[in-house]
């Protein structure tokens, strides 16, 4: 077949060149039409897509409609109200906002307020001075078991890690948490240097694959983790069981992205797949977690330690707070992850319809907490589409 096209090829630019020949003036028409004939052979003589076969060159059309169909679609129908995750409302405020630029709104709201599902907060007749109102509030992270507690702002950078984000984008990232005295979650790939050179205040998460503190063979490597977890800049420890994009779903790193770089970071061999399985082996019972909460407190020298989770069967966590009694062993902290959060390796059927929202989610782990007389040694942390303000306040509330 390939033969056949290339004999077909060079029998078309003979012909072309000839004519240019004989009628130079109408060379142009040839360079125009000559490519459109080659890619119309190879569209004839493929046999991997049916649409170009039947249809050569124009059967293209489709995939050029499905490429412009998302911009034409944000720019020129979508209103500023509608759009998903993020609508443009939210998406400029963000904009303006990092830009240090005008992000006030004129002519009022262009949300319906009597929409079923539409809120809004209370607001008081009788609001403080401006400096009477304390304008970094911070809640101190730390049970009765922590040596180290960690004064924590209330609004965070959750987790994203280094190589699903560049190297710039992390030491931005903790460049702000440094320059605003928040805190940065490293998401599980790992604490690289790039989250410790700017210098702003690190939560180390450490997911299945347990990558910077792990065994050739995948198992956890307690030396490993009690060397890196006493670094000044590592304030928190976030065990995470699942997330709220994915819950219940491990990962694989292809060999491709194993750089050396990667490797030594992570303390995988380079050059081949890594697997994140979805479930731990360091423990496998809701006693064996707390057991290694408690181990890796001690190793870390009594920071905080706690674990991330998105709420599925609800039994589940009850279970775990039934062996919180049992031991007397609590996190320091719990992260609730909403079932509407977001990554870049979530199947559909994953971040459409497993998890619950954060919202349902974080009061049933809040009440769970409260009913087992355990809320007041544990914060919890909440995440998933927190963006703006009213989106923290209606957290908080």
């Amino acid at each position: 077949m390939k033969v056949k096209f290339i004999t077909i090829s060079i029998i078309i630019c003979a012909a072309v060149a000839a004519l240019g020949y004989f009628f130079p003036k109408a060379l142009w028409l040839y360079v125009l039409v000559v490519p459109i004939v080659l890619v119309g052979l190879g569209d004839v003589f493929q046999k991997s897509q049916s649409l170009k076969h039947n249809f050569p060159v124009i059967g293209r059309m489709r995939w050029w409609a499905e490429w412009m169909r998302p911009k034409v679609y944000q720019y020129f129908i979508e209103s500023d109200t509608d759009g998903a995750p993020f609508n443009r409302l939210s998406r400029n405020v963000i904009y303006q906002r990092a830009k240090k630029v005008n992000d006030t709104t004129p002519f009022g709201t262009q949300l319906d307020v009597y929409q079923s599902g539409y809120e809004w907060l209370n607001h008081s007749i009788n609001p403080l001075p401006h400096d009477k109102v304390d304008h970094n509030p911070r809640v101190l992270v730390g049970g009765p078991d922590c040596l180290k507690p960690y004064s924590a702002s209330i609004l965070n950078i959750s987790a994203m890690s280094y190589g699903s984000l560049s190297k710039n984008a992390i030491m931005a990232l903790n460049g702000g948490a440094k320059l605003d005295g928040f805190a940065h979650n490293t998401g599980e790939g790992g604490l690289s240097p790039y989250h410790l050179e700017p210098g702003g205040d690190v939560i180390w998460q450490i997911g299945t694959g347990y990558f910077g503190c792990r065994h050739p063979d995948g198992t956890f490597n307690f030396y490993a983790f009690g060397e890196r977890s006493q670094l000044p800049n590592v304030k928190m420890i976030e065990i995470k069981l699942s997330q709220g994009a994915k819950p219940g779903h491990g990962g694989i790193l292809p060999a491709a992205k194993v750089t050396e770089e990667i490797a030594k970071i992570r303390l995988v061999e380079k050059g081949k797949d890594v697997l994140s399985p979805p479930y731990h082996t360091a423990f496998s019972t809701p006693i064996g977690l707390l057991e290694f909460v408690k181990k890796l407190r001690e190793l870390s020298g009594g920071k905080p330690v706690g674990f991330k989770l998105c709420i599925g069967q609800k039994n589940q966590f009850i279970a775990i707070c039934k062996a919180m009694v049992k031991t007397g062993i609590t996190p320091d902290f719990i992260t609730v992850d909403g079932g509407e959060g977001g990554t870049g390796a979530a199947p559909l059927e994953f971040s459409n319809s497993v998890g619950m929202p954060l919202r349902d989610a974080l009061a049933f782990v809040y009440d769970a907490l409260h009913g087992f007389g355990l809320k007041k040694h544990i914060k919890i942390i909440a995440s998933g589409k927190v963006h703006t303000g009213f989106d923290i306040v209606k957290i908080l509330h």
